[in-house]
């Protein structure tokens, strides 16, 4: 949830921007059909479209969230003849009138708007996805990285490691296109559902002498490697908070390799931790090859996350300024 103040913000910190990225998961299409995500999100995209300079381009990319505006620009790339080009690193996809992705992109202003998938450079030096990719690589069990898991292991046999972005779309795209799928036809996902296992497994819960949780905790690691048998893997049973970052740091730079993305920075979102910051392990926050990566973090108000920490990293209003001659800066427009 964004309050009144964050948008209004919000819309105050895009006056004079000389172009806007807005990094994946514009709408959230798991909670309720798309027209009524979108009707919920269009008057805070009107607004950013009219607080911008009117010479002002705007970077439209794609998450996980809203994955489904996609399906129809993909759908059509599948069954095109010549075939044309993978996607590879950065893939600018053509809207038609009648399809979700272009209300979103009138809502903004569509002659401004450009869609870029997987992600788009926006200097030389400059790399920026969304980052849902990564969950086919992180260590961390969630609801979600175990359908993917699955997925792969009946697509793959479980073998082959991604070499190009349509491999990262073979396996991820059919559990976003069945939560997607539920959300249009009137069910709900439970986008609880991970956080609450977190929780249950005693990270971020007072409540850890609860004899429940308590056994839960002890069968985790069985239960784990059961999965891992399987072929679901790899998995670890660490689920402390700082697993989740350094998994999710690991598999980006994975991502990055696989879409041979030589970047000196590259920028992406999808974990809701920003980073790196104050009292953050410089070292952990780049690739093998070197990258430094920056986390915008997220705009979603997660209570589980931030608790009572005002500092918290999970906390919401982070966005990253990128000047032409300047490295990127991590910023907070609400502290």
């Amino acid at each position: 949830m964004v309050t009144y103040d964050a948008r209004a913000r919000l819309v105050t910190a895009v006056r004079g921007v000389q172009r806007l990225v807005l990094l994946g998961d514009v709408l959230e299409l798991r909670e309720r059909p798309w027209r009524e995500s979108l009707g919920a999100a269009a008057p805070m995209l009107e607004a950013i479209g009219d607080a911008l300079p009117a010479e002002a381009p705007v970077l439209l990319l794609v998450g996980n969230h809203d994955h489904g505006l996609l399906a129809p620009s993909l759908a059509r790339r599948s069954v095109a003849e010549p075939p044309p080009a993978p996607l590879g690193s950065a893939t600018e996809l053509v809207t038609r009138a009648d399809e979700p992705l272009h209300h979103v992109c009138a809502a903004l202003g569509a002659e401004r708007v450009t869609v870029s998938y997987p992600g788009v450079w926006l200097r030389a030096d400059v790399y920026a996805t969304h980052g849902h990719y990564l969950d086919r690589h992180t260590t961390v069990p969630t609801l979600e990285r175990l359908g993917i898991g699955a997925v792969a292991r009946i697509a793959q046999n479980g073998a082959g490691a991604p070499v190009r972005a349509e491999d990262y779309e073979a396996v991820l795209g059919p559990v976003y296109a069945w939560l997607d799928a539920l959300a249009q036809a009137g069910g709900r996902t439970n986008q609880g559902a991970s956080v609450a296992a977190w929780r249950a497994l005693g990270q971020g819960d007072r409540a850890r002498g609860r004899p429940r949780r308590r056994a839960l905790r002890a069968a985790f690691p069985a239960i784990v490697s059961g999965l891992n048998r399987l072929g679901l893997g790899p998995l670890s049973d660490d689920l402390s908070i700082e697993a989740l970052r350094d998994s999710s740091l690991r598999a980006i730079g994975e991502v990055l390799l696989a879409l041979r993305v030589d970047a000196r920075f590259v920028i992406f979102g999808h974990t809701h931790r920003a980073g790196p910051l104050p009292g953050d392990q410089l070292q952990s926050w780049r690739t093998a090859s070197g990258t430094r990566l920056v986390n915008c973090g997220c705009w979603v108000a997660e209570r589980t996350l931030v608790g009572n920490d005002r500092r918290s990293p999970y906390r919401p209003g982070f966005c990253v300024r990128l000047d032409d001659d300047r490295d990127p800066q991590l910023i907070n427009i609400l502290d």
